[in-house]
């Protein structure tokens, strides 16, 4: 019999929490990974989580979030105090992406683009959560006021044909490049000049993280765990969800300006790494479970 029992997302957590205290295991945690309780599903799924997530809660012993905000939210829905919910921030292999400028100009002789463009990205499953329509509307801002610029959209998912669509409908056609998913991630981000994620929600930004360790400046929608992520005006910029002038503007004072882009593309990197290293999350989940232990045996 296990001594620790951990969980993670919502069909995990109800079954596995349910047969850990079922068997008797001594420890139980449960991590949230994203902002689930609200703006995933209608309001009476969304009471009915939380309905369920406070009765599960009652079992564990500790309520596990991957960042702070997520942490003061779950307290805010009356999950279980802040005292039982602890942070530890996602790891990722970050290494490959610390030097990824040795790779700079692949994906533009790739594309038949030019070192003249400018190319903004988000990448990001294509689905309603992650609003790249609010992409799109900010690229056309952008695009009208420094007409080099190329926007990719990089990821897939059932928005894919609307998405092509509003792009031309925008005027965009030419402009605007679906790339599907890449897995050379290296390639992508040394191109980049700005990453920008436009989610209604978010856990933690996968996508931010990621460009911040590869050096690249980031805007995105100041929601969910992106703040815990992104210091407005330091490690990127902040914009409130839902505006396309603001995103736009931010994204042409950083094509605009490189020694601005430059020098938050460095705070970026520095704000992400080690933070959300790997090894960074094998060391802090190590360092839980051996202070949970130690507590049982005390008591």
């Amino acid at each position: 019999r296990p001594q620790i029992v951990h969980t993670h997302t919502a069909t995990a957590g109800l079954l596995g929490r349910l047969a850990a205290r079922l068997a008797g295991v001594p420890i139980i945690l449960h991590t949230f990974h994203g902002h689930v309780l609200r703006g995933y599903f209608g309001p009476l799924q969304s009471k009915a989580l939380v309905w369920m997530e406070r009765l599960l809660a009652r079992i564990t012993d500790l309520i596990v979030t991957v960042s702070e905000g997520q942490r003061r939210e779950l307290a805010g829905y009356g999950i279980a105090p802040l005292e039982r919910i602890a942070v530890v921030p996602l790891g990722f292999e970050l290494d490959g992406l610390l030097s990824c400028e040795s790779h700079r100009g692949e994906l533009r002789r790739e594309l038949g683009l030019s070192d003249g463009h400018k190319l903004v990205g988000v990448v990001a499953r294509l689905v309603p959560i992650k609003n790249h329509h609010l992409f799109l509307r900010a690229a056309r801002l952008v695009a009208e006021a420094i007409p080099q610029a190329r926007f990719l959209v990089v990821g897939d998912g059932e928005l894919r044909e609307e998405l092509e669509a509003y792009a031309r409908d925008l005027g965009l056609d030419g402009r605007v490049i679906f790339t599907g998913w890449r897995r050379d991630l290296p390639r992508l981000y040394a191109d980049l000049d700005v990453v920008a994620l436009t989610s209604i929600n978010e856990g933690t930004p996968v996508s931010l993280i990621e460009a911040m360790a590869a050096g690249v400046p980031v805007v995105a929608t100041a929601v969910g765990g992106v703040p815990d992520v992104v210091v407005d005006g330091e490690s990127g910029y902040l914009v409130n969800p839902g505006d396309a002038e603001g995103l736009a503007e931010a994204t042409i004072e950083l094509l605009r300006n490189p020694g601005r882009a430059e020098a938050m593309g460095r705070a970026g990197r520095e704000a992400v790494y080690p933070r959300f290293a790997a090894q960074t999350l094998l060391a802090n989940v190590e360092r839980l479970y051996s202070d949970l232990l130690r507590r049982k045996c005390q008591s």
